[in-house]
């Protein structure tokens, strides 16, 4: 069956939404004399790999925990490889899940996806809320815990941004970690040099990188479209950026704004809470705020 995609509209910003696929969205567009230009990746074909989209939830974790195994409040747990040649589990359960829709309008779509314990033993129920303005895409994502004992938390969005050898990210953050083999965080080292990332050419650099002491806004800039984006997501200083350099995937690059480290359920549980990681009580939720602030004419470089 044909997903379906809700198409929302603001002023001159077009958003398309696939609620059955991950709970992704497909495309976000300005509208204006020189045509649609996208302001993240985008693709009207209705894909059935989330991989394809534009954008989609972290829930209940982000990132990877390696090998799949941790332990909290004494118990072993160990969940199963989620991408295909990939031994580490990413991104939680939500993005590999039917959303349902809760209620949509012209501007705006909330979007609900329930989780019964399995391998991740804990029910949780995550909200995702897509609202659009004349100025600005909000995305706001939630996770509440329905189990009866705690359960770790931290959410994220991974949305993907179309780049040309002149689009710019421009962002401040303190560190970063090196990554193995595996994309797994081995050293904390000052974000300097190349991995700096202000006024940064983004586009087929090599990074697979978490960061820390993010500033919480980020800004994209194409300016040989005279069109920047600004990313802001308060109280969040995790950020993960993806610009791989290989011929055939240099069209794109990802910055996420993250609630905590990469593999931070790896960590012992003392260390959790300094990595980002929330343990929920029964009942208890958490909340990730992104904002895509549509601006002006783009800086030069």
């Amino acid at each position: 069956m044909t997903p379906q995609r809700f198409t929302l509209r603001a002023g001159a910003l077009a958003l398309d939404v696939l609620p059955a696929v991950g709970g992704s969205i497909a495309r976000f567009d300005i509208l204006g004399p020189a045509g649609r230009q996208p302001l993240l990746r985008g693709t009207d074909e209705n894909y059935v790999d989330v991989l394809a989209s534009a954008c989609f939830p972290l829930v209940p974790y982000a990132n990877r925990i390696r090998g799949g195994r941790f332990q909290c409040d004494g118990r072993a747990i160990h969940l199963a490889c989620n991408l295909p040649g990939d031994a580490s589990p990413l991104h939680g359960q939500g993005w590999r899940a039917a959303w349902s829709v809760e209620h949509a309008q012209e501007d705006g779509i909330d979007l609900l996806y329930r989780h019964a314990a399995d391998e991740w033993p804990w029910t949780y129920a995550s909200r995702q809320r897509i609202s659009l303005s004349p100025e600005a895409c909000t995305v706001t994502l939630d996770c509440r815990n329905l189990s009866d004992r705690p359960m770790p938390c931290g959410l994220g969005l991974h949305p993907y941004y179309p780049c040309t050898p002149q689009t710019l990210l421009d962002t401040d953050v303190s560190h970063v970690w090196s990554v193995d083999a595996d994309v797994l965080p081995v050293d904390r080292l000052s974000a300097t040099a190349a991995y700096s990332l202000q006024n940064r050419l983004i586009c087929g650099q090599n990074l697979d990188n978490g960061f820390d002491g993010w500033s919480g806004k980020t800004r994209i800039a194409w300016p040989e479209r005279g069109v920047s984006l600004e990313l802001s997501s308060p109280d969040t200083p995790y950020f993960q950026v993806y610009s791989p350099d290989s011929p055939e995937n240099r069209g794109f690059f990802a910055a996420e704004p993250v609630q905590h480290a990469n593999a931070a359920l790896n960590a012992p549980q003392a260390q959790w809470r300094q990595l980002g990681i929330q343990m929920l009580a029964p009942g208890e939720s958490r909340q990730l705020v992104s904002r895509f602030t549509v601006l002006g004419q783009a800086p030069s470089e």
